[in-house]
């Protein structure tokens, strides 16, 4: 006997199927487009002279010139300081 519900469950399935794939396409067109936009944006930076490129092709991220870091003394100091102190029991 022949199921009544075998076509009907096959043009679903085919349905679902040509959705997946029009989700795709479009991920795969947003994803060329944005990656267009990104590489004209970097091409832009490295004109004007912006960005350093680095070898693998990322752009390096500059840092920024700020108040020299003091070093802190190292943790035998730092116990010494607390004890003459009158700080550890």
């Amino acid at each position: 006997m022949a199921d009544p519900y075998k076509e009907k469950r096959q043009r679903a399935g085919i349905k679902a199927m040509s959705q997946h794939e029009a989700d795709a396409q479009l991920l795969r067109e947003k994803t060329a487009r944005l990656r267009e936009l990104r590489l004209a944006q970097e091409a832009a930076n490295s004109a004007a002279g912006g960005a350093v490129t680095a070898a693998n092709g990322h752009t390096a991220i500059k840092k920024k010139a700020g108040k020299p870091r003091v070093k802190a003394p190292s943790l035998s100091d730092w116990l010494a300081t607390q004890q003459k102190e009158g700080r550890r029991g």
